[in-house]
């Protein structure tokens, strides 16, 4: 089971995660989310546990327990969501998200087409 491990210090490692789950059952993977460009942590990360029991017991003792100094959260990770609109791009022609322009001209406000000419 995958788990899902927020609130972290942005200096934690994966190896620090791996050592601090690793004391309640087996780690089958231990992940700390980078930033694509910068390199540097997110504050949260991913551990994969040998079954599902040891990932439940781990959700049971360490939620809420400190890492480094930060009191860090610990759950069930969530499938990825399909993110169909490709990844973050919000404005542009013809796209209905960030500044609210582009897309079709028929429901601006007011056109020539609304005033019948």
């Amino acid at each position: 089971m995958r788990l899902y491990v927020g609130s972290l210090s942005y200096q934690t490692t994966e190896q620090e995660l791996a050592d601090l789950f690793g004391q309640v059952g087996q780690v089958v993977s231990a992940t700390v989310i980078t930033d694509r460009d910068s390199g540097r942590s997110k504050g949260f990360g991913f551990v994969e546990m040998s079954n599902d029991d040891e990932a439940r017991k781990a959700i049971d003792q360490l939620n809420g327990t400190t890492l480094g100094s930060r009191q860090i959260i610990v759950n069930e990770a969530r499938e990825k969501r399909d993110n169909s609109y490709g990844g973050g791009n919000r404005g542009g022609y013809n796209s209905r998200g960030g500044s609210g322009r582009g897309g079709s001209r028929s429901s601006d406000r007011g056109g020539y087409s609304s005033r019948g000419y």
